[in-house]
């Protein structure tokens, strides 16, 4: 039996290569779930994703499953529990802008538009398809998710930056970054409408 052709950056971990033949660039129109992919994806900044994806169980436990409304309630005294809990990163930082960014959130959520279509607007409502033959070709940023990025901080977000939130567009299915000859490329593909 042969082996599927995938994107090189799973490797062969388990857990890595069943999130990337499952998840990674599966369109997602959920605010919620967006919400907490975009908190996961901050929490990765300087640390390999597999880390996050190891403690994302730790994470939805420790942050009452990225129910924003309880989010942004977090006493400081809830963040420095948090700063104990080892089924995380424990990172000050980046724990105090959970908080922040599910405040940021409910604001949107409040406004004109759900989270959902702020962020799919970037792309026109719809998942762009790449059709990249290396990874060599794939970028780390573009336009768009710089202008995500600036639109995100200017709402309150943290840890937002472009290369951020590019991650986040690619695994949330907003670009289809699956190398042509991954066998994930055209599933995806075909996921494009909502």
């Amino acid at each position: 039996m042969t082996e599927k052709a995938r994107c090189n950056w799973c490797g062969n971990d388990p857990l890595y290569v069943d999130y990337h033949d499952s998840e990674w660039g599966v369109p997602i129109w959920d605010s919620r779930e967006l919400f907490e992919k975009l908190i996961l994806d901050g929490a990765q900044a300087g640390l390999s994703w597999i880390t996050i994806l190891r403690k994302r169980e730790g994470y939805r436990k420790a942050f009452d499953q990225f129910n924003p409304e309880k989010m942004a309630r977090y006493t400081d005294k809830k963040l420095e529990r948090l700063m104990q809990n080892s089924e995380i990163v424990r990172n000050r930082l980046k724990i105090a802008s959970a908080r922040q960014n599910a405040r940021a959130f409910l604001s949107i959520m409040e406004g004109a538009e759900p989270f959902s279509d702020f962020l799919w607007s970037f792309v026109d409502g719809a998942p762009q398809q790449n059709r990249w033959q290396t990874m060599a070709d794939v970028p780390t940023t573009t336009l768009q998710a710089e202008a995500m990025s600036k639109a995100l901080k200017k709402a309150g977000f943290n840890f937002v930056g472009p290369t951020i939130v590019y991650a986040f567009m690619q695994a949330v299915g907003m670009v289809n970054d699956h190398l042509v000859t991954c066998c994930r490329y055209r599933a995806c593909k075909a996921l494009a409408c909502p």
